[in-house]
């Protein structure tokens, strides 16, 4: 398998990559939006902060 930064032998170790440093490039891509993973948002996937309860999850308001 070689390294998807430098095309290198990947070492087991850092597997897939081949060293630390091709680890943290990736690892950088992420933190900084290079990668991301596509969404497609619908009208329910809309909601208010406030609309949250406790645990995280959408729901009624308590009265």
């Amino acid at each position: 398998m070689s390294c998807p930064i430098c095309n290198k032998d990947s070492a087991p170790r850092y597997r897939p990559f081949c060293s630390k440093r091709c680890a943290d490039i990736d690892l950088g891509k992420w933190f900084d939006g290079s990668y991301s993973v596509p969404v497609e948002e619908g009208p329910d996937d809309v909601f208010d902060a406030e609309d949250t309860n406790a645990s995280g999850r959408q729901g009624r308001k308590p009265h």
